[in-house]
């Protein structure tokens, strides 16, 4: 038996996965995938990432595991000289999302969400309400899809057309955003095209021909599915999910805690400098206004 516990190592897939379904009482239902061993931050381990899936549930792990195979930690590794977010905050492609708030702020906050999740309703009329009022310069917020399909059966057309109707213009998106969200305990899924085509008709400055030619053909159907595996990348399994300056909030916290958090990272940023919107990548008219 002694010689058998000698010959065992973490490196190895099947004695990994052994280890980590008696650790995370994963049972036979739970697929489990291990990645090869990849360099780590951490003198001496390897880094394994170990995925557990049962349908679109799922739960990431990153395990290191020394050279030997005989030590397993499971922790997270900081660079005292690196902003301990920053690695979150870089992996999130804010490229194509709506935003609302100022470009160049020096606090980014994403936000993943549903459509028919109705605590994402709450969080965002909480946001709505709250963050540019109270933050008119100092935020940019962006919106990422993250239907949840496998209970919310029908936030995905949902968010095919609110990604449609972005395509046209990025305040009639907004105007979409809040008009869903109210609307969302009326919504069914047989309901929902007449429902979208009720709420779309109401927008201001839209080709409607169009619209319903997006909306019907599902043409950002790919952005939405982008935006899905972005989430899943990093390791979101809830919705809302909140990422403020790459800190991820994945609880609902009610607007006085959140505005504390806010206010924490804005006091950072005014010395560290090392997160916030990037203002990039848009070419202006040499005018007094800059426009």
């Amino acid at each position: 038996m002694a010689a058998e516990a000698d010959n065992r190592s973490a490196l190895d897939k099947p004695t990994l996965e052994a280890y980590v379904r008696h650790l995370l009482i994963w049972g036979p239902q739970i697929e489990v995938e291990i990645s090869d061993p990849q360099p780590s931050d951490l003198d001496g381990f390897s880094i394994v990432n170990v995925r557990g899936s049962a349908g679109q549930a799922f739960q990431a792990a990153s395990f290191y595991v020394s050279a030997d195979g005989k030590n397993i930690l499971r922790a997270t590794v900081y660079d005292i000289d690196q902003n301990p977010f920053y690695k979150d905050f870089e992996r999130i492609d804010t490229s194509a999302s709506p935003a609302m708030g100022t470009a160049g702020a020096p606090v980014r906050l994403v936000l993943f969400t549903d459509f028919q999740c109705p605590f994402c309703r709450q969080e965002a009329e909480m946001l709505r309400d709250n963050l540019i009022k109270t933050y008119p310069d100092q935020v940019r917020l962006y919106f990422k899809d993250y239907p949840l399909s496998a209970i919310h059966p029908w936030a995905k057309d949902a968010a095919i057309a609110g990604r449609c109707v972005y395509r046209q213009s990025e305040d009639a998106f907004w105007e979409f955003h809040d008009a869903m969200f109210a609307a969302q305990k009326e919504i069914t899924v047989s309901n929902l095209p007449a429902k979208i085509g009720e709420l779309t008709g109401a927008l201001s400055g839209i080709d409607a021909l169009q619209l319903n030619r997006c909306i019907e053909n599902k043409e950002t159907e790919k952005e939405i599915d982008a935006s899905i595996a972005e989430a899943r990348a990093l390791d979101l399994n809830s919705t809302p999910t909140l990422f403020i300056n790459g800190r991820k909030i994945t609880q609902q916290l009610p607007w006085a805690n959140l505005k504390q958090v806010i206010d924490f990272e804005l006091d950072y940023q005014e010395t560290a400098q090392n997160a916030g919107d990037i203002d990039c990548c848009s070419v202006k008219l040499p005018t007094p206004l800059g426009q």
